[in-house]
């Protein structure tokens, strides 16, 4: 439940963060407030953190590496779902081809740097702080996100493609 639950609540932080600060307003392809890439995103760096918990690394080693890595994994799946929403429903969400170091449509080194930082800041910043509310959160609340995640998926699915 863990995971979920953090999937639930960093997509729903950073639906929010990219609808009220990046954006027009508008963040992701579903209807309900949550961005599944970041969801995504946040659990990935998690299990990368989790990674190299098993390796000897100083405390500056493991920031920098976890930086890096997280940079580069975070840049190809933000170019993955950058191409698959722009084959299954025709249309980009975002466009880097307009940044000097642009890597193609969907992934910039500039925002690969943005990608680190946000590591960074997720795992020694903001997890001890959602791992408090995470523990509290009821397994039926976790249960109605599932089902209202499904709809919502299902429902872009039947009505925007």
């Amino acid at each position: 439940m863990y995971y979920i639950n953090y999937f639930f609540i960093t997509s729903i932080l950073g639906h929010f963060i990219e609808t009220f600060f990046y954006s027009n307003g508008e963040s992701g392809i579903l209807f309900g407030w949550w961005t599944p890439v970041y969801g995504i995103g946040s659990i990935i760096i998690l299990l990368i953190h989790k990674f190299l918990d098993k390796y000897k690394f100083g405390k500056s080693m493991k920031v920098i590496v976890l930086f890096f890595s997280c940079a580069v994994v975070l840049s190809i799946i933000e170019a993955l779902g950058g191409y698959l929403i722009k084959w299954i429903f025709d249309t980009e969400l975002w466009n880097y081809s307009n940044l000097k170091f642009n890597i193609g449509d969907f992934a910039a080194i500039e925002m690969s740097l943005l990608w680190g930082v946000s590591s960074i800041i997720l795992i020694y910043v903001i997890k001890p702080f959602l791992d408090k509310i995470i523990s509290k959160i009821p397994k039926c609340l976790t249960y109605i996100l599932i089902f209202l995640f499904t709809l919502d998926v299902l429902l872009t699915l039947l009505l925007k493609h």
